[in-house]
């Protein structure tokens, strides 16, 4: 299975991290209002803190031992990619590095594996 085409690896990287970038972040806020009913301003800086590319950064760092074969060779093609913008915050490495985490949270999104996705999102707040 590990090597078999899904309809996510007719994707290219950056459209991956298109979609993972609204997942991860989606995730990040749906985390936050289950903590405490708190102001949208205060929400917003808390989800800030953890959707940023440094952050991100290190979330894959920390992921990596977790990930499967498959997982990781998606986060490579998402890291390797070459987007069009530069980071406003934080390296271009790390930028390159959260692109490839959202890649994969992308790629897994795409093709229905949303239990993984929840299972390396609360790794990655551990």
């Amino acid at each position: 299975m590990e090597n078999s085409r899904t309809k996510a690896d007719e994707y290219c990287p950056l459209t991956l991290a298109f979609v993972g970038d609204a997942v991860f972040d989606l995730l990040v806020r749906d985390m936050l209002v289950s903590q405490a009913n708190r102001p949208v301003g205060e929400l917003n800086r808390e989800k800030v803190s953890v959707v940023n590319c440094s952050a991100q950064a290190r979330i894959a760092e920390k992921l990596m031992g977790s990930m499967t074969e498959k997982e990781i060779a998606v986060y490579k093609r998402g890291r390797n990619a070459a987007p069009k913008c530069t980071p406003k915050n934080g390296s271009v490495a790390d930028y390159h590095s959260a692109t490839g985490l959202e890649a994969l949270f992308g790629y897994l999104h795409i093709n229905g594996d949303h239990e993984r996705v929840k299972e390396l999102f609360a790794l990655s707040l551990s």
